[in-house]
């Protein structure tokens, strides 16, 4: 095409560069084949107050648009004789177009063609027409320009024309059966164009046709915000008649779904019979209709449901156990958005030869999302044994009785209408037990599914069986089937958007549907906007189909001590926490902690995970998409409370961590911190006599709470927590944890200008730097360390930090250095009382001795160290004197003296020097 106005004005081959020359065209174009007056295009440039000249610089534009209609690619004009379409005709001029040579005659023609094929039930081809007239659009009608009247009418008359074929295309499509594929667009469209009723109509019956009622529902919730807020009216008829028809799951809206029941009076004439009658009043139950088919009140089963395959084929074999009715319940529980309710409804689409009598869904919940009282949900039952809204029996005679007000009549009523059938009843998303007791209780020849983010466990003879998230595999087949081609076509990308979104149905298909929604954006952009922590939630939203919206609903189902205790249960460390960590977070006593934990586990907000062999053999944590909202609300609701749980988090592991290591290495130098000790946490209890093992199973916990206490500003207890967990980085060779949490705390003391606790974070990290072989870095941080201590005044720890240099001068081969270095250690330690510094330095005098042939002081010397271990309380560091004191003694008694000095030196428990002039480096 030449001319094109659908989007950004532009003709081929040159377009004219001013602004309004592109105006003239643009007039002309819209009103092709049609004479434009002068008056009508100066008005247009220039609006009321047009230049003296307007006639004269009109007639310049004119001139220039003709050359550039005649000009070639190159901005030449073509030869003499060809044919100007931009003509002079009195009152004004003339621009001659053939409809192939303009979009919006192309548009226009595709439009009637699109119409005509809708209004001859050619859905089809209706749809094809009107797609290619959609795919003609470039952006906003008339873009580019500046608008006067005539264009800016036009470009509004045009955008409305766009969307009503918008519109009409996917109304095709739905009656096509697409509606799967339309949610994405649907939901991009009605959150672009919050007041176009249609389209939210549309979205809400391609929802409800995959099998997503709720998400409809909330549809019409937005919708009617939007237009209350913006516009002060209330929905028309047709969203809110269509509103009340979800609301009663109406059959007929399901295209794929099962025929519509036919209710006609008993005796089937179409006539009521007399009272008395066979068949008549008396005979049916509460003087009602009984219909002549199967009662069927379910939306469509989700079309790409993927997965759940051992679920369902529990619930299969349930359905089919005999004998059928004689209230047989299954509770779903699972926490929101685990797809409970899909899996009801596939399972009820699968029985119809098992219930012949009909198959019924009633939620359990109004659109806002609150529990409907159990005579409610009787009655709705009942209008439903009755048949769809005005239903054809109802119509044509005398109206069915009314329904009793009263919850027990409702129950008897419901009773006798279901009494005898073989009917199926799923009661989704249920609030606790009190709300469905009175419903079972009047199905007792029905089998019912119950769907629930509760575990429903005090009702009696029931089958649980809860839903967890999906596999990986299943999660990144659901994502492919959502989400299309570009889903497939990136797998590993895939992979993570499942593993981001915990492999949560709702949140899988959220996310497929995002990408689905926007055609600009790869897999892997939309797995880099999930890894953000913060911003996850807010990514999983679109329309209003919004999974922290849905998860908030299960939060505030519970009460607000329980709600508390999820806030601050956000802040425990991933990935799990042991029963411990509750009783800190929540600052209260141990039984009270697991009352809440397991009120949390029992809504599906928290998951309790089987440990067995741990110190905790039940541990709790949270899935990803939980942890974030609970992290969100905890923010909004209560930050003061979670800087307090924080503090008392770390101060239970510092005791504990001190603790463990008080059993691990007695004596060892560790930082001082006055923390009141948390009310119910006992050491004794928590750790026992496995500090290794404590260590190992809260080993990322702790590095998480010098995390947390460093991000909370608590800089004492994020020093204390560091250098507490230090001997046991050590001793495993965790070096990255090590780094990591001395670098926070090394921040740490410098912020609170801790002099001491900047020194004995240094003289850690100088012990790390010896252990990777990073030896001058090692000497550089224990003489920086030992001046600060030399400052602050502590000798002992400055005796410690002289043997430690010593430790990395002999690794270096220094051995006359080394031993200048540890007994001016040991001049240190001896007069302030350091009983297990001595220890450090007797030993490093053995080894020099060792090294240099004098073996008699160096056995000397290890038993002096042996002595001073003992004294210390330090098994660790007196079986050390002692091993190696034997060591020695078997070498020389081998009869080889001189190879004495040159066996491998255990310099440090479990740290070996296997020659002088290299470093040391660990055990295997």
């Amino acid at each position: 095409m030449r001319y094109r106005v659908l989007g950004p004005v532009h003709m081929t081959p040159r377009m004219p560069s001013a602004a309004k020359p592109r105006a003239v065209l643009a007039t002309l174009l819209v009103q092709r084949n049609t004479v434009v007056s002068t008056h009508t295009l100066i008005d247009e440039l220039w609006g009321a107050q047009p230049p003296r000249t307007a006639t004269t610089t009109l007639q310049v534009y004119v001139s220039q648009l003709r050359k550039a209609l005649l000009a070639g690619p190159d901005g030449t004009v073509a030869e003499t004789g060809a044919e100007q379409p931009l003509l002079t005709r009195p009152p004004g001029y003339l621009m001659r177009a053939d409809a192939a040579e303009l979009d919006l005659a192309v548009f226009e023609s595709l439009r009637a063609e699109g119409r005509a094929a809708y209004g001859r039930h050619e859905y089809e081809a209706a749809s094809r027409a009107l797609g290619h007239a959609l795919g003609l659009w470039t952006g906003p009608a008339l873009s580019g320009i500046p608008h006067g009247p005539t264009l800016e009418t036009s470009a509004i008359r045009l955008n409305e024309l766009r969307a009503e074929v918008l519109e009409q295309r996917i109304s095709a499509d739905l009656r096509l059966g697409l509606h799967q594929e339309l949610v994405g667009e649907l939901m991009a469209l009605a959150h672009e164009h919050p007041l176009r009723e249609t389209l939210h109509c549309h979205l809400m019956v391609a929802l409800y046709r995959s099998g997503r009622q709720s998400d409809a529902l909330h549809v019409y919730q937005r919708a009617r915000r939007s237009l209350v807020d913006e516009l002060g009216v209330e929905p028309g008829p047709v969203l809110s008649r269509l509103q009340e028809r979800i609301l009663a799951s109406d059959p007929s809206l399901a295209r794929h779904g099962e025929p519509e029941r036919r209710l006609v009076p008993v005796g089937g004439s179409g006539r009521r019979p007399a009272a008395g009658a066979p068949g008549g009043p008396a005979d049916g139950p509460a003087g009602g209709v009984r219909d002549a088919g199967p009662t069927v009140w379910l939306p469509p089963a989700v079309a790409d449901f993927t997965g759940r395959e051992d679920q369902l084929a529990l619930g299969e074999r349930l359905l089919a156990s005999e004998p059928a009715g004689r209230n047989r319940v299954l509770v779903l529980s699972g926490r929101a958005g685990a797809g409970k309710t899909a899996l009801a409804v596939r399972l009820a689409h699968g029985a119809a030869d098992r219930f012949p009598d009909g198959r019924i869904l009633v939620t359990l919940r109004d659109a806002g999302g609150r529990a409907v009282e159990p005579r409610t949900a009787m009655a709705t039952l009942l209008r439903r044994l009755r048949g769809p809204r005005a239903t054809a029996a109802e119509e044509d005679t005398a109206a069915a009785p009314p329904l009793p007000s009263c919850e027990a009549e409702l129950a008897e009523l419901l009773h006798r209408r279901t009494e005898g059938r073989r009917m199926l009843v799923v009661l989704d998303d249920a609030v606790s037990e009190a709300q469905v007791r009175p419903v079972l209780s009047a199905l007792p020849d029905s089998t019912v599914i119950l769907t629930s983010r509760q575990v429903l466990g005090a009702l009696e003879s029931v089958r649980q069986l809860t839903l967890d998230v999906l596999s990986a595999p299943e999660a990144e087949a659901l994502l492919a089937a959502c989400g299309g081609e570009r889903m497939r076509d990136e797998p590993e990308a895939a992979a993570e958007i499942a593993r981001l979104c915990g492999r949560l149905p709702l949140a899988l298909r959220v996310a497929a549907a995002g990408l689905a929604a926007r055609p600009h954006w790869t897999a892997a952009g939309l797995a880099r906007r999930l890894r953000d922590e913060r911003t996850r939630l807010a990514t999983l939203a679109l329309g209003d189909l919004d999974v922290r919206g849905t998860l908030l609903t299960a939060y505030h189902d519970v009460d607000e001590e329980a709600r508390h205790a999820f806030r601050m249960l956000g802040l425990a460390p991933l990935p799990d926490f042991a029963p411990w960590t509750a009783t800190a977070l929540l600052g209260t006593d141990p039984a009270r902690a697991e009352r809440l934990t397991e009120r949390l586990v029992q809504a599906h907000l928290l998951e309790a995970r089987r440990r067995p062999g741990r110190l905790a053999p039940v541990r709790y944590g949270f899935h990803a998409l939980l942890r974030s909202l609970a992290l969100d609300v905890s923010a909004g609701e209560s930050p003061q409370e979670g800087t307090a749980a924080v503090a008392r988090l770390c101060r239970a592991y510092l005791t504990l961590a001190r603790h463990a290591d008080a059993q691990l290495a007695p004596g060892r130098d560790r930082l001082s911190h006055e923390a009141e000790p948390v009310a119910g946490i006992s050491p004794e209890e928590v750790v026992g006599g496995a500090p290794l093992r404590w260590f190992q199973e809260e080993s990322a916990g702790l590095a998480e709470a010098v995390r947390q206490a460093h991000a909370a500003g608590l800089w004492g207890l994020c020093c204390a927590l560091a250098s507490a967990a230090a001997g046991y980085y050590e001793a495993g060779a965790l070096w990255d944890a090590w780094e990591s949490t001395h670098d926070l705390a090394l921040d740490a003391a410098r912020r609170s200008g801790d002099v001491h606790a900047e020194a004995v974070i240094l003289r850690s990290l100088g012990d790390l730097s010896w252990q990777r072989h990073r030896t001058a870095q090692a000497v550089d941080r224990y003489h920086l360390a030992w001046h600060l201590f030399v400052r602050h005044g502590d000798r002992a720890a400055a005796g410690r930090c002289l043997s430690a240099e010593a430790d990395a001068l002999l690794a270096m081969g220094h051995v006359g250095g080394a031993g200048r270095g540890y007994a001016r250690a040991l001049s240190v330690s001896r007069p302030a009382g350091d009983v297990r510094g001595a220890a450090e330095s007797l030993r490093g005098l053995a080894l020099v001795a060792q090294r240099e042939g004098r073996h008699e002081e160096a056995l000397a010397r290890l038993e002096e160290c042996e002595s001073a271990a003992r004294s210390a309380g330090d098994h660790r560091w007196s079986e050390y004197a002692r091993r190696t004191a034997f060591a020695l003694r078997t070498a020389l008694g081998s009869g080889r003296p001189a190879a004495a000095a040159s066996i491998p030196l255990e310099v440090r428990p479990g740290v070996w020097l296997f020659h002088p002039a290299q470093p040391a480096r660990r055990a295997a």
